[in-house]
């Protein structure tokens, strides 16, 4: 057979390592089964391995004060918040930006002659372009729709991050 993974002390043995009592302030029929079973003598130069380690850091840790903590969590709070009330206005303005770029082209093309010329050229060449819009409607309307939503959608994508 192989040797055993398991001892009945294992759990006594860990106990008084972590409650710091070991070797001490244990009973001597413990200390006497630590030194023979190897079991229990690897657990108690592990877990008081563990233990110092976990007292050194426990002394080198530096907590901040409270109010230095509760001073951080509202700047945090303050920031997230005017983020928060931010992507309506930031909306808003995207909107306003897009319909003054749609104005100013539009005005632009209805004062502007030699871009009505040249409009007027490429109507000759394409008479049949009203005809074509009107047959495909939806197709023109889906596409105006995916120039329009798909920047909005992404715009909203970016907002969740």
């Amino acid at each position: 057979m192989g040797q055993a993974v398991e001892c009945q002390f294992e759990s006594e043995v860990l106990s008084a390592v972590l409650q710091s009592r070991w070797p001490e302030r244990v009973e001597a029929g413990l200390r006497a089964h630590v030194e023979q079973c190897a079991i229990c003598s690897d657990v108690a130069a592990i877990a008081g391995a563990i233990d110092d380690a976990r007292e050194e850091m426990r002394a080198e840790a530096r907590v901040p004060d409270s109010g230095h903590v509760w001073w951080l969590a509202q700047m945090r709070a303050r920031r997230e918040a005017a983020a928060a009330a931010g992507r309506p206005i930031t909306a808003a303005q995207v909107i306003a930006f897009g319909c003054a770029m749609a104005l100013l082209g539009a005005c632009f093309g209805a004062t502007s002659a030699w871009f009505q010329s040249a409009f007027g050229r490429i109507q000759s060449l394409l008479p049949s372009t009203a005809a074509l819009i009107a047959g495909h409607g939806v197709l023109v309307l889906a596409a105006a729709a995916m120039v329009i939503l798909v920047p909005a959608a992404v715009y909203l994508a970016a907002l969740r991050d």
